[in-house]
């Protein structure tokens, strides 16, 4: 029996962590629930990808970042803190924009050695971010200040119940991954989004109220889709969102063909 396909998940990092959680002067790397149950309801194993850093504990002579993809057959870049603008040859207009750089360069290259071993990346809010941001691309710091947004994107009090229309671009993936829909409605969260392309990327998808970039799509042959919105919120009771259902299918179908091919090569 073939094996149960294997995603690997990049974590959340808690750098400083409140008293109150108990761990006193450690460091916390974190999954939200609701993505990994969504890849896991599907069938496929979960695996969280800790961060190999230099003079740490686990050295990179002992394990590489080649070594854990070589075991996986896919990659989901979650959402989470801000891309550092260094990430992307900027500086933060606020210190509070500073973002993660720490995670920007794991996940950097947790990105590009899955395009070079060519296995499936669906990049989600940040994640969505991060593959622009790799491929040379830059983002919005902040839409309300830099790009006179007509909609809210960001709404910290309703978080998850926070919801705006999109519009599939013509000749999108995301439509033929949808059945023909020209868009929907999504749960999209964030005051940063993608500005200038990077390099390879196509527009998937716009907000319907001010055009913001809401999904990317790299132009060449391997599934690497990223959305700004958060399909694992979306639930299946709710049939005024968009379903979240499709996207995950197609990137574990991905998946799936790519395993076959390096098992018959």
């Amino acid at each position: 029996m073939s094996r149960s396909l294997r995603i690997g998940l990049s974590p959340r990092l808690m750098h400083q962590v409140p008293a109150e959680l108990g761990f006193r002067n450690k460091k916390l790397q974190y999954l939200e629930q609701s993505i990994a149950h969504w890849v896991m309801a599907h069938g496929a194993l979960a695996f969280m990808l800790p961060t190999l850093v230099e003079h740490g504990e686990v050295e990179r002579r002992a394990i590489r970042v080649s070594d854990y993809v070589r075991e996986l057959d896919g990659l989901i870049l979650q959402g989470g803190a801000d891309v550092a603008p260094a990430s992307y040859g900027g500086e933060a207009l606020r210190p509070e924009w500073c973002g993660d750089r720490v995670r920007d360069l794991y996940e950097i290259e947790l990105f590009w050695e899955f395009m070079i071993q060519g296995k499936p990346v669906l990049g989600i809010c940040r994640g969505c971010q991060l593959i622009n941001v790799a491929l040379g691309g830059t983002l919005w710091q902040d839409l309300p200040t830099q790009a006179e947004t007509s909609i809210d994107h960001n709404d910290p009090v309703r978080y998850d119940q926070l919801t705006h229309a999109i519009e599939f671009e013509p000749g999108a993936s995301l439509r033929t991954i949808y059945g023909g829909l020209n868009g929907g409605i999504v749960t999209s969260i964030h005051h940063q989004a993608v500005r200038d392309l990077g390099k390879d990327l196509a527009v998937e998808a716009r907000s319907g109220g001010d055009g913001i970039i809401e999904a990317i799509r790299w132009r060449g042959v391997g599934f690497v889709l990223g959305v700004q919105w958060h399909p694992e919120f979306h639930v299946p009771q709710d049939t005024r969102l968009l379903p979240r259902e499709p996207l995950i299918e197609a990137f574990l179908r991905a998946a799936a063909v790519r395993k076959e091919e390096a098992h018959t090569a």
